[in-house]
């Protein structure tokens, strides 16, 4: 038993270390191509139509916020069309219709459409208006963002090169200082964003539209066979479809759209459920013929880590439960095991991550001026508790895998926002959040699970501490942080939070 434990923890390292491997690669390829700067073939002479798309479902706290920030933008008011594709079942569709009686008294050219059936969820509403849509082209907001008044002349003249179809900017964050669990997310957000897109898209690779804060040709998704809502991540889907046709896409790190990060650990993690569920699907959906095609190598190698990177929550869900019991079977290691073994793979699995966010994180602050990403100091503190979210997500993505390979249907849930910005400070903000209609009440049972993880590496510490094993301490205790955080932020929710922001010490 001892040697097939000690067997089935190598080939799970070795697994996750080609995961751990591959963020390496993905800063090289970053720093490599990081001057490759796109711009425009041409300006247009004479504007297209523009229409721009706002998918809400019971967004009452934004729909506001968002249809006013979204008729700041400026364009020939003759050559734009704002559509809001309002699925809501609540007070929204008096509020947005309202707003939008108000913004059409100003000459914009808005209009509200309203859905009963929620067919499809946002890939149905987005479809639904598209049938109506007078623009050449389409961009995609959803309820909690807030783009810039410049968004459209900073995107539309990328489209004079007819063989472009999309063009997707870079989401920022209105309340990253909240609370440990939104600048974790922002961390998270930025490494994807900042390095991963920027380093798929300028080095020939594929990469996605994100659902919001891009621009479609509308030809680009006819051509690709439109929306189409048999996965959860209906943007991810459309990208590489339209993107196997032939279709070229822009990512624009310099443009940022800011948006609302969930502010409770219920909501983050419905949230990661679904676009992990969501990419596993698309993998399913589409990699085989992605394979068979005549696609650059390159190119097959890089959807394979993009699409089934959620893979790695089931090799990690099998690591948590081997990791204390081969620590504490393999008393006899000594110090050259761990130097020619374990320091090489943690290397690859671990230090690969930390690598990777702060090297993200460096880049965010070299592109923008923000006071927020100002301090250095603040990654010390900030990056070893993100590792720690990531790990605490372990379970719940795990199931999200496997409910993808078993085929299971599930409803789109969207993320409840919250009209939050800024830090969590004030009981006005607590007050907004504990009273919000849209909060997860609902007990989840996955965080039971996260808690038995948390207390089986408690106990694995305690033995560990013992036997003298000094070396893997920190390391059971990143995994112990991260499960009992998620754990008790999900069981406990928003007083918890409260907490955790009056003893963080950046605060």
């Amino acid at each position: 038993m001892r040697e097939f434990l000690f067997y089935a923890y190598i080939l799970l390292l070795f697994m996750l270390s080609v995961f751990g491997l591959h963020r390496y690669y993905m800063v090289w390829l970053y720093r490599k191509n990081i001057n490759k700067r796109p711009e425009p073939m041409h300006r247009f002479s004479d504007l297209p139509t523009v229409t721009i798309q706002l998918p809400i479902f019971n967004e009452k706290y934004v729909a506001d916020r968002l249809i006013e920030a979204v008729a700041a933008i400026r364009y020939p008011l003759d050559r734009l069309e704002i559509q809001v594709l309002d699925d809501s079942t609540d007070e929204t569709t008096l509020i947005a219709e309202r707003k939008c009686a108000e913004v059409r008294g100003r000459g914009i050219d808005i209009r509200y459409i309203h859905r009963d059936d929620r067919t499809g969820f946002k890939a149905g509403a987005l479809e639904n208006g598209l049938r109506t849509a007078r623009g050449e082209y389409v961009a995609v907001f959803d309820a909690d963002f807030l783009p810039d008044p410049d968004f459209l002349e900073r995107t539309i003249h990328h489209f004079t090169d007819p063989g472009i179809g999309m063009v997707q900017a870079r989401w920022d964050h209105l309340n990253r200082g909240w609370s440990l669990l939104t600048e974790s997310q922002s961390i998270l957000l930025d490494g994807h964003f900042m390095i991963e897109h920027t380093a798929r898209n300028r080095s020939g690779r594929f990469f996605n539209f994100n659902g919001t804060a891009g621009i479609w040709r509308k030809t680009t998704i006819a051509d690709a066979g439109g929306w189409q809502h048999d996965t959860l991540t209906e943007d991810l889907d459309l990208s590489y479809r339209a993107q196997i046709r032939g279709w070229r896409f822009i990512y624009l790190p310099d443009i940022t759209v800011p948006a609302e990060l969930p502010v409770e650990m219920s909501s983050f993690k419905s949230q990661q459920f679904r676009w992990a569920k969501g990419s596993i699907q698309v993998f399913l959906k589409l990699y085989p013929s992605i394979l068979r095609s005549a696609l650059p190598a390159k190119v097959k190698m890089e959807a394979f880590f993009h699409l089934g990177a959620n893979f790695a929550y089931l090799l990690m869900t099998l690591f948590c439960i081997l990791l204390p019991l081969n620590i504490l079977l393999r008393h006899r290691h000594g110090i050259r095991e761990v130097i020619f073994f374990d320091l090489p793979v943690f290397l690859l699995a671990t230090i690969s991550v930390l690598f990777f966010y702060f090297y993200s994180e460096m880049a965010v602050i070299r592109s923008t001026s923000h006071v927020v990403h100002a301090s250095k100091l603040r990654l010390l503190f900030y990056l070893p508790a993100t590792m720690a979210v990531g790990i605490g997500l372990t379970v719940n993505n795990a199931c999200a895998v496997i409910e993808a390979l078993i085929r299971k249907a599930s409803p789109f849930v969207r993320t409840p926002k919250y009209d939050i910005t800024g830090a969590g400070r004030g009981n006005g903000r607590l007050t907004k959040v504990l009273a919000n209609a849209y909060r997860s009440k609902a007990l989840n049972g996955v965080a039971l699970i996260e808690a038995l993880f948390a207390v089986y590496f408690t106990i694995g510490i305690h033995a560990a501490f013992l036997a003298g094993f000094w070396f893997s301490i920190p390391f059971l205790l990143l995994f112990q942080f991260g499960f009992l955080y998620t754990a008790t932020m999900t069981l406990l929710g928003e007083p918890i939070a409260a907490l955790l922001r009056r003893l963080d010490p950046t605060h």
